[in-house]
């Protein structure tokens, strides 16, 4: 079975999940936008997969960049399957 772990950064317009991503790049961060999964709402319907070692380091730029961020989760996708837990601070 395909098992996939990570961690995914949650936006409340698309201007913040695109300057996110720019910003993250260019901090040498591994990211793929890809939908905020249907379990999660969120007023944005993109979102910022990173791995999970990336988390504290990406937290740092968003917060240092004024970037709003609607959430932090800890994704692990079996299959089909996702189990999604949100990272408070």
């Amino acid at each position: 079975m395909n098992i996939e772990i990570f961690n995914l950064i949650t936006f409340d317009s698309t201007h913040s999940a695109i300057r996110a991503e720019k910003e993250l790049l260019s901090m040498d961060i591994k990211v793929k936008v890809i939908p905020v999964p249907t379990e999660i709402t969120a007023s944005c319907g993109l979102s910022i997969k990173i791995n999970l070692d990336d988390l504290c380091k990406a937290r740092k730029i968003l917060l240092k960049e004024k970037i709003q961020v609607s959430g932090y989760y800890h994704i692990k996708k079996t299959g089909l399957i996702k189990e999604i837990r949100a990272i408070h601070e």
